[in-house]
Formats: structure tokens, C-alpha cells, sequence
């Protein structure tokens, strides 16, 4: 789940990005009671089976089969911070009715990164927006012309082209990765056109 929003006293208006139909809004109706089978179950960083029906305007949910809550990230300072940058990121990506199975594996597997803490939060976060990039056809590997550290240049092709759960397994020298950062940091200022308030809690 990207965003859930309080709605009246009892509601909430939440944006889901699933794998079959993209980015959906759905209305969680009587979910912030505490008697609410699905309170806990309408939060952000929630992954689970989303059942809604389709009304003239939006979805409602009706039930969750929750696969992983992620509450350990509310502890987890500043990692936290950079869950919801990913799941702003994703929100700016995803569309309606555009299938986002590969969005939503690599929402998931960055999350864990974040919690296991074997990989710096900064190259997380650019492994990340260079996946999230590629997967919507908007990021090319630099070629060798580019004057990029050697092994920049190799991780951002692997970035790009490995399986979604090997994405976060590698380190870089702080040459390579001060290379591998300028190189997606250009990149996404060229492809999206919104600042992010998230990044405000990050910067």
C-alpha cells in the first residue's frame, strides 16, 4: 500500500499498487475503528491479497490477506524515511490499469535491504530509483564514452538487467559509488518532473 488518508471520521482513501491492474484508489469504509478487522491492514508498507469491488468512481476494500506488515520500519531511523520516498517514487510511476507485478517485487525486496542494513541507505536508495527507472523503460547503462569508474558502469548495467531479489547484494568503492549516484541522480532529474516530500525528511 503507497498512501492511506484519513477520510471523515471513521474512513480512509487508500492508494494501492497491485500487480494486475497498477495504481488503484480504494475506500477503506469504518477501518479506524478499533473493532475494524482492517486496521491494521490499511497502513502504508502493508503487502498482502487486496480484495476490492468496483464501484462508478473507485474501489472499495472489503477484505486483506496481509503477507507482511513491515511494522519493524517505524523503529528503523532513518530507513523509514526511505520507505516512503520508495513508495512516493512507485506512486509517480504507477498508473491505472498497468499491470506493476515488477514495481511492487521491487517495492518489497528494497524494503527488506532497509531492514537487514547490510547495504548503506544511500546506495539502497539508488539501486532503487535506477530499478524503478528501468522497469518503466525510462534508464540506459552508460556505454564507455560516458567516463564512468569501471565498476559503476558494471553495476549499473546488473542494476538493470539482474533478478529483483539479487538487486541489493553487491558494494561499491566510494569511487564507484560516488559515479554510480551522479549517474542515476542525472538520470532521474531528467525523467521526472515533481519534487518528492519525502525527500525533504532524507536531504
Amino acid at each position: 500500500m503507497l498512501i492511506a488518508q484519513p477520510i471523515g471520521e471513521y474512513d480512509k482513501r487508500l492508494v494501492i499498487l497491485t500487480r494486475e491492474r497498477g495504481r488503484i484508489t480504494a475506500f477503506a469504509r469504518g477501518v479506524r475503528r478499533q473493532s475494524s478487522p482492517l486496521l491494521a491492514a490499511s497502513n502504508p508498507f502493508v503487502f498482502g491479497k487486496f480484495s476490492v469491488y468496483e464501484g462508478r468512481n473507485a474501489y472499495t476494500l472489503r477484505t486483506v490477506e496481509v503477507a507482511n506488515y513491515f511494522t519493524e520500519l517505524a523503529t528503523c531511523q532513518p530507513g523509514v524515511y526511505y520507505g516512503f520516498y520508495f513508495l512516493e517514487l512507485a506512486g509517480y510511476y504507477g498508473r491505472e490499469d498497468l499491470p506493476a507485478e515488477g514495481m511492487v517485487n521491487l517495492i518489497y525486496v528494497a524494503l527488506k535491504a532497509i531492514l537487514k542494513g547490510s547495504v548503506p541507505l544511500t546506495l539502497i536508495r539508488r539501486i532503487f530509483e535506477c530499478r524503478m527507472m528501468a522497469e518503466n523503460g525510462e534508464f540506459a547503462p552508460p556505454d564507455e564514452a560516458a567516463g564512468i569508474d569501471v565498476s559503476a558502469r558494471y553495476a549499473l548495467s546488473y542494476v538493470v538487467s539482474c533478478r529483483v531479489t539479487e538487486l541489493f547484494s553487491f558494494s561499491l568503492s566510494s569511487e564507484a559509488e560516488r559515479d554510480f549516484t551522479r549517474y542515476v541522480k542525472q538520470s532521474l532529474a531528467r525523467c521526472v518532473d515533481r519534487k518528492f516530500h519525502s525527500l525533504m525528511m532524507i536531504e
